[in-house]
């Protein structure tokens, strides 16, 4: 874990989000995360420092949650990263837990809070094959591009079945990727109600991104 008297190890970030600014801090040696995965480690591929990238999906979510009415509503952020879209639903009133499966990732999401001034989410390091959470906790769940890999489903599934309260909302910001085209029809074969809510283009990288934002619920669910 970083140590906060070496600033020269932090790079800071300037991002528009949500109708405000905001600054976040990461890693200033993106390489040498990378660099650092042990390629004879079985669970290597589980710990690649994806969390250190501000992906155009989670900017997507962002807007998308700041037109909700979020106020005293629990919810839960899946993957959350640096902690952004946790931030954006803090500032806005919602009672958040931010997870996240890496430990550095909730180091800088809990100095991001600070150093954004807003409510402190309960930050939590948790794998979501094996989720701790009480049934039907969470009023709303979302998370941004978390579906690049298939395998990814069936936990997640699982997970959003275990912990959605009686009428809550899924919200998935999703970058059109290939591997996730199939997800949308799959869920809603197994009795979700699947609502595509809009796209969003979003810069990235000097290209432009297009992010989905895709809505669940279960009728069934009452």
């Amino acid at each position: 874990m970083p140590s906060t008297d070496q600033a020269d190890r932090f790079q800071r970030l300037t991002v528009q989000a949500a109708g405000r600014t905001w600054t976040l801090e990461r890693p200033a040696d993106l390489e040498s995360l990378w660099q650092s995965l042990d390629e004879d480690d079985p669970e290597a591929e589980e710990h690649i420092p994806y969390w250190v990238e501000l992906w155009p999906a989670t900017l997507a979510l962002c807007d998308w949650l700041a037109r909700q009415d979020l106020a005293g509503r629990t919810c839960l952020d899946l993957g959350c990263g640096l902690g952004l879209s946790a931030l954006v639903a803090s500032g806005l009133g919602a009672r958040v837990v931010g997870m996240d499966y890496e430990r550095d990732a909730l180091y800088f999401a809990a100095r991001n809070a600070r150093l954004n001034a807003v409510p402190q989410p309960l930050w939590l390091c948790m794998d979501w094959n094996r989720p701790g959470f009480a049934p039907r906790s969470f009023d709303h769940i979302w998370g941004g591009d978390i579906f690049y890999e298939q395998r990814f489903f069936e936990p997640l599934e699982r997970l959003l079945l275990h912990s959605l309260a009686p009428g809550g909302r899924v919200w998935l910001g999703d970058p059109e990727r290939t591997v996730s085209q199939a997800v949308w029809p799959r869920f809603a074969r197994r009795g979700w109600r699947v609502a595509n809510r809009g796209q969003v283009v979003v810069p990235f990288e000097g290209a432009r991104m297009t992010v989905n934002v895709w809505e669940l619920s279960r009728p069934d669910v009452t």
